[in-house]
């Protein structure tokens, strides 16, 4: 697949906008962090006092491609030497006597990444169905919940401009990337060159290119978007009804995966009426033999949902009313009563007996999804494959207790005690006192099997009985990550 510029080219603009200083870190060190921020927001009035006054080779590509700014010729031949601005031209377009980006160029940490110009840098003018997104929210979340754990081969499904294929390509020896549209190769073509990178990519719908191949890791951004099936932009519509698409991507991920390989993308899930969600995830996943995480990280009312999506491909507001109302009405028929968003990560294990987590994961978490879910994952396995009454436990540090209580005919009356993870997943977990006693113990020092006994002891209790009901308590907190195993897995075992 060509890239919009050619090698050469592309070696020359690579060196003019290193040398400029056009990176994420030149950018902010430019304007300062308030205005880099607020540039963001697409609010660029503090970027434009500062670069009006600066006037050198950066402050002229910031106006130009962050701020969406007309520049006269000589200024942006300046800013991109040595590449010579016929050279440019599929970056820029004229307007008036001067020029200005054609298409985005953005700095994406230590990479560029070439796409088409968002809505906000041409409102009022709606998206075309082909349009190529570049980053955005999605494709953040995604890129912070991937796994960068070494891999041999990853593939990209539905790759866009390439954002996910640039992660990959940190940790992967080789990476695959696919888009139904040869125009989106383009760009990815061009933000691979532009990088100094090399990716196979391949055009076809989803998982078609890659027929009969298997990979270590596969990532995708799908055209998630629930509605009738219609396809009106490529990049959020997949031509499926609903959320036929994301159950699409589960069917087919045993025969893309190796053996021990991950598989994760974001997803859209309807909630019916009368239907669990979780339900109608597990039939998806039901079969496949795969080590399952769902978790659901927001929910949208109808009505919320059509109107972000409507706004994002920025159409035009005298199409709107009709548009919205076909699209409520096809959820009406189908009996919608909200839908979930999230991030569903499947593992090729080879159990007989997969597990499947199926749950919503609503609160904030502190920093990156994908190490947890990486350490989520080595629980699994613990659990798996360790004796946990033969296992010395300790709390994750930081565990705080947190105890609600009502005033009573005594005073204070303890009514509830919340176990609190202050990082991480930050998940909370109500506990009995029996349960409290036995966490409150887990200091490394004795394993479990010592404790149940002396709590059975104490509650003259038989330890099995106690055992029976402690075990699977426990393996819950460990999935959690409340407890932790003092020693190593292959210690425990």
């Amino acid at each position: 697949m060509d890239a919009l510029l050619d090698g050469t080219a592309l070696a020359l603009l690579r060196e003019a906008l290193a040398s400029a200083g056009y990176t994420s870190e030149g950018i902010k060190a430019h304007l300062g962090e308030e205005a880099a921020a607020a540039c963001a927001r697409n609010d660029f009035r503090a970027a434009l006092r500062i670069t009006e006054a600066q006037g050198d080779r950066l402050a002229t590509l910031i106006r130009l491609f962050v701020c969406g700014q007309t520049e006269p010729p000589d200024r942006v031949a300046t800013a991109l030497a040595p590449l010579p601005l016929e050279s440019a031209r599929p970056l820029l377009e004229p307007d008036g006597n001067g020029l200005r980006a054609a298409l985005e160029l953005e700095p994406y940490g230590d990479w560029w990444v070439v796409a088409d110009l968002s809505a906000g840098m041409r409102p009022g003018r709606p998206l075309p169905g082909d349009h190529v997104l570049g980053i955005g929210g999605a494709s953040t979340t995604l890129a912070a919940a991937t796994l960068r754990r070494p891999v041999g081969t990853a593939l990209d499904l539905g790759t866009g401009c390439g954002v996910q294929a640039l992660h990959l390509s940190t940790h992967a020896g080789r990476v695959t990337a696919t888009d139904v549209l040869p125009r989106a190769l383009r760009f990815a073509a061009t933000t691979a060159a532009l990088n100094g990178l090399d990716w196979e990519l391949l055009e076809g719908d989803l998982t078609r290119p890659v027929e009969g191949r298997r990979f270590d890791l596969v990532v995708s951004n799908p055209p998630f978007v629930a509605g009738p099936g219609t396809t009106a932009h490529t990049y959020r519509d997949s031509g499926r009804p609903g959320d036929a698409v994301c159950a699409e991507l589960v069917a087919a991920a045993p025969g893309l995966l190796a053996e021990g390989g991950h598989m994760q993308f974001l997803a859209n899930w309807l909630h019916v009426a009368g239907e669990d969600w979780r339900d109608r995830v597990n039939e998806w996943l039901a079969g496949t033999g795969l080590d399952a995480w769902v978790i659901q990280r927001e929910i949208s009312d109808p009505l919320a949902y059509v109107n972000l999506w409507l706004a994002d491909a920025s159409e035009d507001p005298a199409r709107q009313p009709a548009l919205a109302a076909a699209w409520l009405d096809w959820f009406d028929a189908q009996q919608v009563d909200a839908v979930g968003f999230g991030l569903i990560t499947l593992r090729a294990a080879g159990h007989d007996d997969p597990t499947v987590r199926i749950e919503d994961l609503r609160q904030g978490v502190e920093g990156p999804l994908g190490p947890l879910i990486g350490d989520w994952f080595d629980r699994q396995d613990f659990l798996r494959h360790g004796d946990l009454l033969r296992t010395r436990l300790v709390a994750a540090p930081g565990l705080r207790l947190r105890q609600e209580a009502g005033l009573g005919a005594e005073g204070w009356e303890v009514e509830r005690q919340l176990l609190v993870l202050p990082d991480g997943l930050r998940w909370v977990e109500e506990v009995d006192p029996v349960a409290l006693a036995l966490i409150g113990a887990c200091d490394g020092s004795v394993t479990l099997r010592d404790q149940v006994d002396v709590l059975a002891a104490a509650h003259e209790v038989p330890p099995e009985v106690l055992a029976d009901v402690a075990v699977p308590l426990v393996a819950h907190l460990v999935e959690r990550g409340i407890l932790l195993p003092a020693e190593s897995p292959a210690e425990s075992t």
